[in-house]
């Protein structure tokens, strides 16, 4: 689990990451989602003592990193896929940090393994493409086996195959009972991958939420040989009903109204359906609206 308690990190006048408080637990994927420069590394590398916070402290396993008895079988991260050793093949790479963390020589050919590396483990790091470094980069933190993982924009750089198979091993992580807290800028595929987010802009929080929840209602579609009709039925109810082109038949978009009241009205009146569809807004469309509410807010603050 990680524990973040109103944390904050200030560069003389400038406030990076401002009175952040928020949990991460075990067991489901954690996205971290925020516009460039909302803080999100900045907390990551506060949470892993990489930076001193100016306020506040953040904990994982119930400690403060540096007094992590043994880090590496606590927590592993991914921060930067270039930090390695230009010269240094994939495996001696590995190898230095099984030293240095006092891990099983034999762990570093399960992970190459695990991240699909072993043809290329006596290749130097610096002739990496980007998503190799990537993959490299995760084989380092999954080194220690970890009840905890960090990781910045993970599926940078991989291909369509590379992210499904990051996907697939991030769910699988999480459902071992792991600790997932994952930065993206790809709203579509957080919203295949994360469980829950974490939402920061200008260094504050403003969200904490489940996707699901996120990615608020946008009204019901409704599909009736009969739009017209229902259509003015469903005004006189008191809903919003506004015709919709979308293809075969016609449909209406209603709203202030639950799917269930529709499909009743709709019984009650005799009317055939052919679809009752609620819709949402897509996760990166919801997290637009958001921070562009947030950033205007700050903007028209700052003006007065």
């Amino acid at each position: 689990m990680i524990e973040v308690r109103g944390l904050a990190r200030r560069y003389g006048d400038v406030t990076a990451v401002d009175d952040l408080t928020f949990d991460v637990t075990p067991g489901s994927v954690t996205g971290f989602l925020g516009p460039n420069g909302a803080g999100k590394t900045t907390t990551m590398r506060m949470i892993l003592g990489l930076d001193a916070p100016s306020a506040g402290q953040a904990r994982v396993l119930g400690s403060r990193f540096a007094d992590l008895p043994a880090p590496m079988r606590a927590v592993g991260a991914l921060l930067d896929a270039g930090a390695v050793h230009p010269r240094r093949t994939a495996r001696d790479h590995l190898r230095c940090l099984a030293l240095a963390g006092r891990l099983s020589p034999r762990r570093v050919d399960e992970v190459l393994d695990l991240v699909g590396l072993t043809d290329v483990a006596h290749r130097r790091a610096g002739g990496f493409s980007l998503g190799m470094s990537q993959r490299l980069g995760l084989a380092a933190a999954l080194l220690g086996d970890p009840e905890v993982l960090l990781l910045d924009e993970p599926v940078n750089g991989l291909d369509p195959e590379g992210i499904v198979w990051i996907r697939t091993l991030m769910r699988r992580l999480a459902a071992e009972g792991r600790t997932l807290l994952v930065s993206s800028h790809l709203m579509a595929e957080m919203a295949l991958t994360a469980d829950r987010l974490i939402v920061v802009a200008r260094g504050r929080l403003v969200a904490d939420t489940t996707v699901e929840a996120f990615a608020r209602p946008e009204g019901v579609l409704v599909r009736t040989p009969d739009a017209r009709a229902f259509a003015r039925t469903l005004v006189a109810y008191g809903a919003s009903a506004v015709r919709h082109d979308g293809g075969a038949g016609e449909e209406l978009i209603v709203s202030g109204v639950s799917a269930r009241e529709i499909g009743r009205l709709a019984a009650a009146e005799g009317v055939v359906l052919h679809e009752l569809t609620p819709r949402r807004a897509s996760l990166e469309e919801a997290f637009m609206e958001l921070t562009r509410e947030v950033t205007a807010y700050e903007s028209a603050g700052a003006a007065r």
